[in-house]
């Protein structure tokens, strides 16, 4: 008796889940790879350095923008659940009473008030984010653009570890299917329709960030820049500190060869060193880009429509919370890989005020403090550089739920810190300030409009 494919039970598992054929191609293409014996390693020995990059201050003014022909893509898929929630997590309150989404749609309202110009914005939502995500986005009927304001994001199956078979896993079958990574970006575009809708417009360059980071914001002099030299693709990257050793960073095929992003999970364990070493890779990615709609098409065209990105082997179990669950392999991509397939494409070195993500209750409380300010065009940035930074205990405040129980009446005063670190139980007053330095320990209450230095 044959043995059963792997391969093929999982796409037919896709179809019958409707998955689109570009993206039943696309798995195809990580899957044979997989079956090949390959790693998803980015060896040490095979890149180098990347020393210099274009920087922002030397960019245009921005004057000549084509803003009219610019969309923004914000990618919408996560559900916070990190940090305890159960909805999309831009629908989390961060500034001012205002969720993540409200204060992107005020800042592409501003941008086209400015500007004149329609800038569609456009979400990547999962299954999972897309219905609460769109009845958010309709109290704000103005954001209204001639594209759509979605397309979702595809999903894959986990492979069994020891046979490659996709799992099954009775007891929750939605932990049988994975998110493919932001990579899936490009096939998302194309299986929706999206990407024809928005070039049969008239729309040419988009903007890409994700959505729990508001520093992202469509910057008119990197678009007149990228307009004016015909850039098919830009990578946003910023100067690594120790804060950024295990992001993924910017590196370039030996020999000359394209410029490269590796992730923590595409280095071999004796490479981890080099990996994190932020004197010798001085670029992180920011997973923020921009690219040539016009551009992506074609590249895809040239590739049968499956762009070759570097392949993530992501190794879990398929019940993440049980790690005696069955063991799975997740197949991802980065979007920001895409830099090594665009022929001419470049990173940009940015500010990082560009790079406010909220990835934990330490971020959060961070922007929602006075450390950080909405400026007239609902721009985020610090209030003075470097921010803070934020580091509480995760057995008392890794959840939203935690954090706002021990911050009842909000976040204390951190435009004055230089770091804030709470180990304990710690609950915290009214009007409490942050000064230079501070290491709370607890239990303790900090009372109402106590001073920190």
């Amino acid at each position: 008796m044959t043995a059963p494919d792997g391969l093929e039970a999982a796409l037919d598992k896709m179809r019958a889940d409707g998955a689109r054929p570009v993206a039943v191609d696309t798995f195809r293409h990580f899957y044979e790879r997989l079956r090949a014996g390959e790693a998803g390693e980015l060896r040490e020995a095979d890149i180098e350095p990347v020393d210099e990059a274009m920087d922002y201050d030397d960019l245009p003014d921005g004057s000549a923008a084509p803003l009219d022909e610019a969309v923004v893509l914000k990618l919408n898929g996560g559900l916070g659940t990190s940090m305890g929630m159960t909805q999309a997590k831009s629908l989390l309150e961060v500034k001012e009473g205002l969720t993540f989404l409200d204060v992107m749609v005020r800042q592409v309202l501003a941008l086209r008030e400015s500007s004149g110009a329609r800038i569609p914005l456009v979400l990547m939502n999962s299954f999972a984010t897309r219905d609460d995500s769109l009845e958010a986005l309709g109290r704000h009927e103005a954001i209204a653009s001639d594209v759509p304001l979605d397309f979702v994001q595809n999903r894959v199956p986990k492979i069994r570890a020891d046979d490659l078979m996709p799992v099954e896993w009775p007891a929750n079958p939605q932990q049988e299917w994975a998110p493919p990574g932001h990579g899936d970006l490009y096939p998302a575009l194309v299986a929706s329709g999206m990407l024809d809708a928005l070039l049969e417009h008239g729309y040419r360059y988009a903007f890409v960030s994700n959505s729990d980071n508001l520093g992202a914001t469509l910057d008119p002099r990197i678009l007149e820049w990228m307009a004016r030299e015909e850039v098919p693709f830009v990578d946003e990257v910023a100067v690594r500190s120790e804060q950024d050793r295990k992001g993924g960073h910017l590196a370039r095929r030996r020999n000359g060869g394209n410029l490269v992003l590796r992730e923590l999970a595409q280095t071999a364990d004796d490479d981890v060193d080099a990996f994190q070493d932020i004197r010798r890779h001085r670029f992180f990615n920011t997973n923020t880009l921009w690219f040539d709609l016009r551009a992506l098409k074609h590249t895809l065209a040239e590739h049968d429509g499956v762009l070759p990105l570097p392949m993530i082997v992501n190794r879990k179990t398929v019940d993440p919370s049980d790690k005696s669950s069955t063991p799975v392999i997740q197949l991802e991509s980065a979007m920001a890989a895409a830099i090594d397939v665009f022929e001419g494409a470049q990173a940009l070195r940015v500010p990082k005020s560009r790079f406010a993500p909220v990835k934990t209750t330490d971020d959060l409380l961070l922007v929602r403090s006075d450390a950080y300010a909405l400026d007239s065009r609902a721009h985020l940035e610090p209030v003075r550089e470097p921010a803070p930074v934020v580091r509480l205990d995760p057995e008392f405040f890794k959840l939203i739920g935690w954090l706002e129980e021990r911050f009842p009446a909000g976040p204390p005063s951190l435009v004055a810190a230089d770091r804030f670190e709470v180990v304990g139980d710690v609950r915290f007053g009214r009007d409490v300030v942050v000064r230079g330095e501070v290491l709370v320990s607890g239990p303790r209450q900090v009372g109402d409009g106590e001073v920190l230095s």
